[in-house]
């Protein structure tokens, strides 16, 4: 299925060649995009005026040659020329109608699939062991869910992996905390907890006992070297975090393929190291192994050099350290291998926060190095700030863990619930608050710039108002709350509809953009487009819901809005499900 904007860039590029100009750029390509002010159209295209100097034209003087070349007859009215030299599209009625009628009459509301498939791996979440899930995991976890769910619907063959930090030195704290520091009762209530003040206590006194600090060293070196003791804790404490994690992607609704962690890899450490000493890739620098930069790139660009007083110095990438152990890049090295050697991932996505930015650019680095074809990607975000624009934490101080934050997004979305549902029984309205938090924590957090910080609100996040998850459940609601009431369906014969009214016209408009909006979230990781999108065609509905009566008018007038009605309803429910929310018929 091609849609209105590739359409209409096929007939736009197609006019340009026609224009006959000597100094044509050979590479340029014209856009057309959904118009920024509707009052001059549907869609529009920037071109002349981005031509316009390499003709020594005006760009309206341009513009008046492109539409005189352009054959759009079958799609929108005769272009128009608006502004300094912007090019005008007003879509066709029957235009409008025909797609209706693809989202009406397919499980794809109107969205093709992509020509290009890959295979994509997109790593997210990824917990560590002996630790809960913490509101920091929100952003990693509920970006990779969404971007999972679009690639695999626009055709891409999609792996998930949840890697799991679960090897090396915090281990071998844990381990150490367990046989020194356990408190059993403690652990017999709340196993998860009582690892995490393990690790916590241990972890300060590391930095500053070196007893402990060797002794935790220790504990991890048994641990890797296969002690059966060791193994035995580990599995122990892999099972309770795992277990817990679980928990909460049930709650979620988010599945992986697969859930491989760091001590998978292990064995495969040990043989990379030597094999990128033989190759020349790495050599060894006061005892470590480090791959340095082999003068390829510009410095600026290079990570693996740094500025220091006007001065570029090495800052290699270290894959085993003066006392033989492998660190976090050893790994992630070892991990692309098997991704892309046993896996064959084409492309790899890393739904990692923006503090990792300097790792993964030199990971990428040696990547290229060793001529890895793979495309590698960080799809980098920023983070949750409270009030007090600070990392956001409980009023304890404490960073809260996932689980509480969803529990209490649930019992705040009980409230609103109570208070405007009340011909829900309890049994509805237990489901219905419990899907409306949970979509509200992903709506919120999804809405936002994936490369920005953003505040945390419960207040913005469960209004009834303006961009959040209750607003647009309310829209999907009152479309099903339409066809509850009548004992029919949705008439998809073109001859039987007819747009009449401007609010009709608008949301038509935006009901033909679906499918052009799902793409676009893949281009550059940005969930919130598709948010976004969801928005507006919220907001058109309710506008076309107070102007246009549905279920007292007749005739065309009658099929046409219950058209509408029943495809914002899809495209709605479709939407939200693509961002892992599933709202309920009744509110």
């Amino acid at each position: 299925m091609i849609t209105i904007t590739e359409l209409l860039g096929e007939r736009l590029n197609s006019a340009l060649t026609k224009l006959d100009k000597e100094n044509f750029p050979s590479n340029f390509k014209g856009t057309v995009s959904p118009a920024a002010d509707t009052r001059f159209g549907d869609y529009q295209t920037n071109a002349a005026m981005i031509l316009a100097k390499e003709f020594s034209m005006t760009p309206r003087d341009l513009a008046v040659e492109i539409i005189q070349k352009i054959d759009v007859s079958d799609i929108s009215d005769h272009p128009e020329i608006a502004g300094p030299g912007f090019i005008n599209f007003k879509i066709h009625e029957s235009t409008i109608l025909s797609r209706l009628k693809e989202i009406l009459s397919s499980d794809r509301v109107g969205v093709g699939k992509t020509h290009k498939p890959e295979k994509i791996l997109i790593d997210f979440s990824s917990p560590n062991i002996a630790k809960p899930m913490h509101i920091g995991h929100i952003r990693s976890t509920i970006i990779g869910d969404c971007l999972q769910r679009v690639a695999n619907f626009l055709g891409h063959e999609v792996t998930s992996d949840n890697h799991i930090g679960d090897w090396g030195t915090p281990i071998g704290q844990v381990i150490y905390g367990w046989k020194n520091e356990l408190n059993k009762t403690a652990f017999d209530e709340d196993p998860i907890k009582e690892l995490l003040r393990l690790y916590q206590l241990i972890k300060e006194q590391f930095e500053s006992d070196p007893n402990i600090n060797a002794a935790c060293l220790d504990e991890t070196v048994k641990l890797q070297s296969g002690n059966n003791e060791s193994i035995q804790l580990w599995n122990q404490f892999k099972e309770i975090t795992l277990s817990e994690a679980q928990k909460i992607y049930d709650k979620l609704a988010i599945k992986f393929n697969l859930t491989l962690g760091e001590s998978f890899y292990h064995d495969q450490l040990a043989p990379l190291v030597d094999n990128l000493l033989s190759a020349g890739i790495a050599e060894i620098s006061d005892g470590a192994v480090c791959i340095f930069s082999n003068d390829e790139l510009e410095p600026k660009n290079d990570p693996l050099l740094v500025n220091r007083d006007n001065q570029w110095t090495p800052v290699p990438c270290m894959i085993r350290k003066k006392d033989g152990g492998f660190n976090y890049a050893t790994t992630d090295i070892a991990t692309i291998d098997y991704r892309v050697n046993k896996l064959g991932a084409e492309r790899i996505l890393y739904v990692v926060d923006d503090r990792q930015s300097l790792h993964f650019r030199q990971l990428f680095e040696v990547s290229r190095q060793r001529k890895i074809k793979t495309n590698l990607e960080h799809v980098s975000f920023g983070k949750i700030l409270g009030d007090d624009r600070k990392p956001f934490k409980t009023r304890e101080g404490s960073v809260p863990d996932l689980s509480s934050v969803l529990n209490e997004a649930i019992q705040r979305a009980r409230l609103v619930v109570d208070e405007k549902s009340v011909n829900l029984n309890e049994e509805e309205k237990k489901d219905v608050s419990e899907k409306i938090g949970l979509a509200a924590v992903k709506y919120f957090e999804l809405s936002q710039s994936r490369v920005s910080d953003y505040i945390f609100s419960w207040d913005k996040m469960l209004s009834l108002q303006g961009n959040t998850a209750p607003y647009m459940i309310n829209a999907y609601v009152r479309t099903r709350s339409i066809f509850r009431k009548i004992n029919e369906t949705a008439d998809q014969e073109l001859d039987k509809l007819e747009i009449t009214d401007d609010s009709e016209r608008a949301i038509g408009i935006k009901l033909c953009q679906y499918a052009e909006i799902i793409p676009e979230v893949m281009n550059d990781y940005r969930p919130n487009l598709l948010a976004t999108y969801l928005y507006e065609l919220a907001q058109n509905f309710h506008s076309f819901y107070e102007q246009c009566p549905v279920l007292s008018t007749e005739g065309k007038t009658r099929n046409t809005r219950l058209a509408l009605c029943e495809s914002t309803s899809k495209v709605l429910k479709h939407g939200l499900e693509l961002l892992g929310i599933y709202p309920p018929d009744k509110m």
